[in-house]
């Protein structure tokens, strides 16, 4: 059985090891490559019209950044979901983003916050829609904004991985969980302390951001296990 559907697309810029990875995290991100599906580089050689070089290449950067692994035979599978990482994710990030938002805190205009209310807003239409992966998109694109303004490259390229993580994690639980729409909530009490120029008051929303996201998806697992007994 064929693994990958022909999709037509094909590799065309120079870099491609860059654009094979990019096109391979995509797949993990959003689920069409599953966890512990093997990864085959022939198929993929095929489908992208590349050689099995930059597949490789790609494929052992997906490797040091945790999204695949290689077993003792050789073959190398999609890195399977777990929660106890999802738990190191969520504490690390919120972390980091209230560095940033130390760091950045007088950078925010009216223009940045005007841009992060009508991104929340353009989020909580695409969950009521049921158009999770555009939600998500719009979610990471609002924590991006205050981002965008720091000027610790390091402390972003960290922010950057992570997100991919928790972007694969929330894509396989959004659908399953009954309160996303709440994060909406959280962003505009996010939105209101900047606007009140209340530092302590916007680390802490941030925080419960994360803590709140992190906690909708236990009470899921709770809920499915009881149900599952």
């Amino acid at each position: 059985m064929n693994t990958f559907e022909s999709t037509g697309q094909k590799i065309r810029r120079k870099f491609m090891r860059d654009e094979v990875y990019d096109i391979l995290l995509d797949w993990i991100v959003t689920g069409k490559l599953i966890a512990d599906q093997q990864i085959r580089d022939k198929e993929i050689s095929e489908q992208l019209g590349v050689s099995r070089t930059p597949i490789r290449e790609a494929l052992l950067r997906l490797e040091n950044e945790g999204f695949v692994q290689t077993k003792a035979n050789s073959s190398t599978f999609v890195t399977p979901i777990k929660y106890q990482e999802i738990k190191h994710y969520y504490s690390i990030t919120y972390t980091l983003e209230k560095l940033v938002i130390e760091e950045i805190y007088t950078k925010i205009t009216d223009q940045h916050l005007e841009k992060m209310m009508n991104v929340n807003q353009e989020m909580y239409l695409s969950i009521k829609e049921g158009n999770y992966l555009t939600a998500l998109k719009k979610d990471t694109e609002f924590h991006a904004i205050p981002t965008s303004l720091s000027l610790n490259a390091e402390l972003k390229k960290i922010l950057t991985n992570l997100k991919h993580k928790l972007k694969r994690i929330e894509l396989y639980y959004y659908d399953k969980i009954e309160d996303a729409h709440i994060s909406f909530v959280e962003h505009e009490q996010i939105i209101d302390a900047l606007k009140q120029n209340n530092l302590n008051l916007t680390l802490e929303y941030i925080e419960q951001n994360w803590k709140k996201g992190l906690e909708r998806i236990q009470n899921h697992l709770i809920k499915n296990e009881n149900v599952n007994r």
